[in-house]
């Protein structure tokens, strides 16, 4: 990117790419008027949602030439405002959507990496990342944002240092057809997942950042309530992960290539020796059996890091809950469960009527079958592998 910021020169890429810049704001009235000097700069794409303010935002935004102005009466948060920013730009045919938050901490000059990183990766979805270290930086945000980066890891597989920059680029047509059910805070996070999800290409964009000093500083978060909100979106994402687009991704990458060369990397290449191998296939084939749905694959994962296991093995060993293999491991739990404890094996539940009661009746037995079953399971393919890598080697595997 070029050291010298030729103004008049993006705002033709501007019109080139298709691109517009919204501005969210709600009670921002001693910074939003210098927000959109500073953005009208670059580019006289400007959409401002007024969020409900009530300290006489509206009054400031009248009469602003080639600013679009939209917004309602009543506050209903930032992912609202965004949802109807995106939207808008969405309909009037913009390709790509910068979006900078109106309180003073985006600085305006840094819209040219956007661009020029944009130019490189199209389509893609760039977030902002600041320097959490700096002075001023509440502590809170390092915190929140290190909560945040986890889980959309865990999530999506995509490591990034800063997930809750509110300056971000959206490819707002990439994004047609995906649906948002959050209209606060947490939306920033939700709209990032679902991109990831979608197939679109996420990468963060370094960027300065302002933070007033303690007592100046005019924030909408709510530390309860939002975080409260950001971990009820979290605990909801991390099931659908598990439940749908891990394994589908898993699905994916079965190919030829994928799967020998991940048996060469983890199996064959390693120097580990061939019996924490196998051990680490055995627990995960009893992680992934355990009644722990939707949690399975990450509990085994951290209990895998404390236990200086090949996390990647126990990994693979945990999908075997996988959709598909779902019915087997319910059904030859419970019974397991009928046996140990030598209730009618004849009387399970799928030759009853699937009720409350009939769920509540076979419970027990699915819940001790589950422990049992996965430590057979878990000691069977345990020791196939062992003996797999042991007796058959690389010929067997190049086999395949």
């Amino acid at each position: 990117m070029p050291v010298e910021i030729d103004k008049d020169l993006y705002r033709k890429k501007f019109a080139e790419l298709n691109c517009c810049v919204i501005i969210p704001t709600y009670n921002n009235a001693g910074t939003i008027g210098q927000v959109i000097t500073d953005v009208s700069e670059f580019t006289d794409r400007i959409v401002v949602v007024n969020d409900g303010s009530t300290d006489g935002t509206a009054y400031l935004l009248k009469g602003l030439k080639n600013v679009v102005v939209l917004g309602y009466a009543k506050n209903k948060g930032k992912g609202y405002a965004l949802r109807m920013g995106i939207k808008y730009a969405q309909e009037n045919g913009y390709r790509y959507a910068i979006t900078i938050d109106s309180d003073g901490q985006h600085y305006a000059d840094d819209i040219p990496r956007f661009i020029y990183k944009i130019e490189q990766e199209p389509d893609s979805l760039l977030i902002g990342a600041r320097n959490l270290r700096q002075e001023n930086m509440p502590k809170k945000n390092t915190f929140g944002n290190k909560f945040s980066n986890f889980w959309f890891r865990f999530q999506t597989g995509i490591k990034l240092p800063d997930t809750q920059s509110g300056y971000r680029l959206y490819p707002v047509q990439k994004m047609k057809g995906t649906r948002y059910f959050t209209k606060k805070y947490e939306f920033e996070i939700e709209v990032m997942v679902k991109a990831a999800w979608k197939g679109i290409n996420v990468e963060a964009v370094p960027v300065k950042v302002f933070y007033a000093e303690e007592g100046k500083r005019i924030s909408h978060f709510r530390p309860f309530k939002d975080f409260t909100r950001i971990s009820i979106l979290n605990t909801y994402l991390v099931i659908l992960a598990l439940a749908w687009y891990k394994p589908i991704h898993f699905f994916k990458s079965l190919t030829r290539e994928n799967i020998k060369a991940f048996m060469h990397k983890h199996f064959l290449d390693s120097n580990e020796p061939i019996l924490k191998k196998s051990v680490a296939v055995a627990f995960g084939v009893f992680m992934g059996i355990i009644p722990i749905w939707g949690y399975q694959f990450v509990t085994a994962l951290i209990l895998a890091h404390f236990m200086k296991m090949n996390k990647a093995i126990v990994g693979l060993a945990a999908n075997i809950s996988v959709p598909p293999m779902i019915p087997i491991l319910l059904y030859g739990s419970l019974k397991t469960g009928q046996i140990v404890l030598q209730t009618d094996v004849r009387n399970n539940i799928f030759n009853s009527p699937l009720t409350i009661e009939t769920m509540k009746q076979h419970l027990f037995e699915y819940v001790i079958g589950s422990f049992v079953f996965a430590v057979i399971m878990a000691i069977v393919l345990g020791v196939a592998s062992y003996f797999l890598l042991k007796i058959a080697g690389k010929k067997i595997l190049k086999k395949y």
